[in-house]
């Protein structure tokens, strides 16, 4: 099992066994503090009472150093590792205080010889990694955890069958949410929670979940303590930004940065270059076609910081050639296309560091996805209307053919021609007779399949966070609403995930300054103007980042990490494609109705419509199947 993912640990492999107890740990590693022997695992406590496996990074483990000692209950310490820290911490503070005070993402599985108990936990957000679940096979009925799917896929026996109600999910979502796994009995540990499960509950089904942290714990508290001053806010964030930059640049092997030259990257790469002596190693993904290509705004934001900046040049080729890989990199179907580069992006980086910092989760802390700027613009078109009025006028946008819309698009002039308007004007006309709220009208743009149980052969329903409306409870503007869905779903589920695979896939790791958990609850205090302002997110964001980047250098419309992905279904994957989708094809397998897919499949060679999201969903889906 451990050896099936050496990828995430190529310098250490290790594991511990207690047969009597029925117990065992495996860990892989990377080392990244403390380089020697001293920073083995599993790694027993110095009391003897515990063993951990740990994958991640504890960022102020030397603050909880110190506290130990303190205190005096610090043991004799055999290293620097961030490990040994965690044990000192769970022997003397308990498991739930000691994450408490953690400040690091990470994975655990921890076992207790005293009491028999396996804990496993999750940081705050979701950064890293951890399934469980049950198997059964020729060795009885075993308990299964580890980083990546592959790694229970390799114990002796798993046949755990697909979940029709996972993949359903993945349908509507492009990514297999939490707490579901695209396999029956495995799930995902959700991010800030522990789980609990004793020897004598090990074949069963009783572990017990509890949050040591809740985002949404964080937000009304947040809420309720808004800092209205922005010269104060500001202030504020710069400190906490410049803190959680200061820990996690803290290495004993090379580091560097993704650098894409948008608002979040630059301002983690400009905090970073403040606070170090030599230029930064900073990194960006340039693409031969100029209508995807954005590297020049990140060499420029290098040149203005002055970091040592690498370039890596894709062609179209070059990233079609990662599409073989992703079903093995991914364990479970995924279909966030910017996975491509992403990959490409964290192999260029990987051979000249060991330790990458990333700007995800600027959008969804500042306000910075397009959806919050006109989501309820939209709505509030249509909210006045009856539900019948939508439901006639939804219905009278496509009376008019597909092409007479796009002849209407393209005699606007300048500024208000549109591309494509008959694939736009159908997509709000199904919009229209479906939303009921707000709300819904989120859930629907979240949402690629909408009618996923039909297209899944037997599947049934299995509820989300994004089922939960008293998540939202109690906050009143929508943009904070969506912001918040964002952060427990999207976030982990989909950006930490893709990112995770890409760069362990190559044995490189990246750290996240802005989901340190003080700088989230910083975010949470700061009113929506401060984030959303003139049509504009990351109001705050911009402000901090102006004091060292000039503002021309920056502003420009947001981009994302996109590729032609839906060009090349028309052209060079076209082939490919064809082969996944076919209905023969789809029949014998038995998990998708071909019709819904053939019918997209068929509008999107046409041109009238842009399936792109919609095929590559089942397109990952087919690739995965095929690998099993």
């Amino acid at each position: 099992m451990a050896l099936a993912i050496r990828h995430r640990g190529p310098d250490d492999a290790g594991a511990w066994v207690d047969a009597e107890a029925g117990i065992a740990l495996g860990h892989r590693r990377l080392s990244i503090i403390d380089l020697s022997p001293a920073g083995h695992q599993p790694m027993l406590s110095s009391c003897g009472r515990f063993v951990l496996a740990f994958n991640g990074e504890i960022y102020n483990h030397l603050v909880l150093r110190s506290e130990l000692e303190k205190s005096g209950v610090s043991p004799v310490w055999r290293g620097h590792s961030d490990t040994e820290t965690l044990l000192a911490g769970f022997a003397a503070w308990g498991v739930e205080a000691t994450l408490q005070r953690s400040v690091g993402m990470f994975s655990i599985a921890l076992w207790d010889k005293v009491e028999g108990c396996l804990t496993l936990a999750r940081d705050r957000f979701g950064e890293k990694p951890l399934y469980y679940g049950w198997v059964s096979s020729a060795f009885g009925q075993a308990f299964l955890f580890g980083s990546e799917l592959k790694a229970l896929h390799a114990y002796p026996g798993f046949d755990n069958p697909i979940s029709r109600g996972a993949l359903a999910l993945f349908m509507r979502h492009c990514t297999v949410p939490a707490p579901y796994s695209i396999y029956e009995d495995v799930f995902k540990l959700q991010p800030g929670v522990i789980l609990n499960l004793r020897k004598k509950d090990f074949a069963g089904r009783s572990p017990s979940l509890e949050p040591y942290w809740q985002l949404t714990d964080a937000v009304h508290k947040g809420q309720s303590d808004l800092i209205l001053d922005e010269k104060e806010a500001i202030t504020n964030l710069e400190g906490v930004l410049r803190q959680a930059v200061a820990e996690q640049v803290v290495a004993d092997v090379p580091l560097g940065a993704f650098l894409s030259g948008g608002v979040d990257s630059s301002t983690i790469v400009a905090l970073i270059q403040t606070q170090s002596q030599r230029p930064v190693e900073t990194f960006t993904v340039g693409f031969d076609d100029a209508g995807f290509d954005e590297s020049h705004h990140a060499l420029a934001v290098a040149r203005h910081i002055g970091t040592n900046h690498h370039e890596i040049r894709l062609t179209s080729d070059d990233a079609r050639l990662v599409i073989p890989l992703l079903p093995q990199l991914y364990d479970e179907p995924f279909a966030d296309s910017s996975q491509i580069p992403t990959y490409l992006i964290c192999q260029t980086a990987r051979q000249n560091v060991t330790v990458a910092i990333s700007g995800d989760g600027g959008d969804e802390l500042f306000g910075g996805y397009n959806r919050y700027f006109w989501a309820e613009r939209i709505w509030k078109r249509l909210a006045w209307m009856p539900s019948t009025l939508r439901m006639v006028l939804g219905n009278g946008i496509q009376v008019l053919p597909i092409e007479q819309w796009d002849a209407l698009g393209r005699k606007l002039k300048g500024a208000d021609a549109v591309e494509r308007l008959g694939d736009k004007a159908y997509k709000l006309a199904y919009r229209m007779k479906t939303v009921k709220s707000l709300d819904d009208l989120y859930r629907s743009l979240v949402t690629e399949w909408p009618k996923e149980i039909d297209l899944v052969k037997g599947a049934s329903h299995l509820s989300t966070l994004l089922d939960e409306s008293n998540l939202v409870k109690g906050i009143s503007e929508s943009e904070h609403r969506m912001m918040l869905w964002d952060t427990l779903t999207y976030l982990p589920d989909d950006i930490l995930t893709k990112v995770d695979r890409a760069a362990m896939g190559v044995s490189l790791e990246t750290r996240v300054p802005f989901l340190d958990h003080r700088v989230v609850e910083l975010a949470w205090r700061l009113p929506l103007s401060m984030k959303i302002r003139a049509g504009q997110g990351k109001w705050a964001l911009r402000q901090l980042l102006y004091k060292y980047v000039p503002r021309e250098l920056i502003e420009r419309p947001k981009a994302g990490f996109a590729i032609p992905v839906g060009q090349w279904l028309r052209g060079p994957l076209r082939g490919w494609a064809e082969a996944l989708l076919d209905e023969r094809r789809l029949e014998q397998e038995g998990y998708l109705n071909p019709l819904p897919i053939r019918l997209a499949w068929q509008q999107h060679l046409s041109g009238k419509f842009d399936w792109t999201t919609r095929l590559w969903t089942v397109l990952m889906f087919q690739a995965w199947l095929e690998c099993q």
